[in-house]
């Protein structure tokens, strides 16, 4: 057999290099997926934060060894961290769920830390009384009124949104969504704290 050529080494190389590089870009779309932070990977695969930042961004070699540890990490095989993404549904499936006379529907997947995100919000008739305090939260809300007319006290003030309007305001002003005649279908986007606030309790 023939003795390896310098050719042949530096496209060994360079494929090594392409798998390295590959498997950091996997690594950035995976954790920012999932909402993860470098200091909760770094903690679940027991290396430092630096060492996971440098590796990230190329500045560090990935050892074979951090590979299954990472994979665990994000939730994904070895193999699915190593290969190439395959192509991904773009429906979102998410199942809905409901809370206070609001049932929801995710209309965007997770997305990262803080992100604003979309959902179908349905406002059920019999939610027509409003909590003693208003709820705030940092940010903004924005909503678009589908159907049925919505109830919406922002601070001492009182709208009537009606099919095909739209209303933004600032979250840190005291605010309630509820219905009027009947049951109300919006589309919503909040960030994570007005998501909390509004659709978890």
């Amino acid at each position: 057999m023939a003795a390896p050529t310098r050719q042949h080494a530096i496209r060994a190389e360079t494929r090594e290099e392409s798998i390295d590089a590959r498997v950091r870009r996997r690594l950035r779309e995976l954790r920012s997926q999932r909402g993860l932070t470098l200091q909760q990977v770094a903690e679940q695969v027991s290396v430092d934060i630096s060492t996971l930042s440098r590796i990230e961004a190329g500045k560090r070699r990935l050892a074979l060894d951090h590979i299954p540890a990472l994979a665990a990490a994000l939730g994904v095989s070895a193999d699915e961290l190593l290969g190439s993404p395959s192509a991904q549904d773009p429906r979102v499936r998410a199942r809905p769920r409901s809370h206070d006379g609001i049932r929801v529907w995710p209309l965007t997947r997770l997305a990262p830390a803080g992100a604003p995100r979309a959902f179908r919000i349905i406002i059920g008739q019999a939610r027509r009384k409003p909590p003693k305090a208003l709820p705030v939260h940092e940010g903004h809300d924005w909503l678009y009124v589908l159907s049925g007319k919505l109830r919406l006290l922002l601070g001492d003030q009182e709208f009537t949104i009606e099919p095909g309007e739209t209303a933004e305001f600032s979250a840190w002003t005291p605010h309630w969504l509820g219905a009027l005649d009947g049951p109300v279908e919006l589309i919503m986007i909040v960030g994570a704290q007005g998501e909390r606030l509004h659709l978890h309790r």
